[in-house]
């Protein structure tokens, strides 16, 4: 797969995830839609969305409550796309947002593999690729971004890292779309440090490549080791988004 396949399929599913055409994510001018609900979205999307900011980096797509249109056109029209995803200016919509139960919350940046990059990397310990079926006993606060104690059905593939018979690193990738499969990877902390996120993340990467899925990847933009294991793992930033929750959830929510 290319990066240019890779790169279109995520633009498809971003399509479908916000009311829009792939062709809108390439243009000059920003677009904003009325959200509605799609069986084919991405599991983990509460639609229909309140508020749904994404950039590709040429512009803004917007999918948004018929109710918060005006406001959030005016916001994304009136100021730099990268002023729309500062935290400052984004503050400016929380009094209006919570009006109807809802505030801005999740800032996060995305990563796509680079087909020229990606290659699986060296680890000193011995990896072992796992099914859904193998992940059952793994569901543990110490494993939480590897896997999804809330959708473990989703939960594919896995690539554990052991030392002897001790499980120390494990990547997981949740099938969040049809095409599209986030990896999240977990290491214990006493064996960070060594390469195993890289190796278990790319390799995982990898797996999923072949089996035709695109792996896609998330971070917050505070989380540096985690955007340095993305870039180590062949993974390039491809879309940054904002995103609103409901406000009792605001608080809870964690990256």
């Amino acid at each position: 797969m290319t990066n240019t396949q890779i790169l279109n399929i995520a633009k498809q599913q971003h399509a479908i995830d916000l009311n829009c055409q792939p062709e809108d994510f390439s243009k000059e001018e920003n677009i904003i839609t009325i959200s509605q609900a799609n069986k084919n979205a991405r599991s983990y999307l509460i639609q229909p969305l309140f508020c749904y900011l994404v950039s590709y980096g040429k512009n803004i797509v917007a999918s948004v409550d018929q109710r918060i249109f005006d406001l959030v056109k005016g916001y994304i029209n009136t100021q730099h796309i990268n002023d729309c995803f500062n935290i400052l200016k984004a503050n400016s919509l929380t009094s209006e947002f919570a009006k109807h139960g809802h505030l801005p919350c999740k800032q996060l940046q995305y990563w796509l593999p680079d087909a020229n990059a990606l290659k699986p990397q060296p680890c000193n310990y011995r990896l072992q690729l796992l099914e859904n079926k193998n992940l059952a006993g793994l569901y543990g606060p110490e494993w939480s971004n590897a896997l999804s104690e809330t959708r473990p059905q989703l939960d594919m593939l896995g690539v554990g890292a052991y030392d002897g018979n001790r499980l120390v690193g494990l990547a997981g990738c949740s099938a969040d779309c049809d095409t599209m499969w986030q990896i999240g990877v977990d290491v214990l902390p006493e064996y960070r440090n060594n390469g195993i996120a890289a190796a278990l993340t790319s390799r995982l990467a990898v797996e999923v490549l072949a089996l035709g899925k695109v792996p896609f990847y998330c971070c917050t933009w505070s989380n540096l080791a985690s955007a340095r294991n993305a870039i180590k793992s062949g993974f390039r930033p491809a879309w940054v988004e904002l995103t609103s929750l409901l406000a009792e959830k605001a608080t809870e929510w964690k990256a």
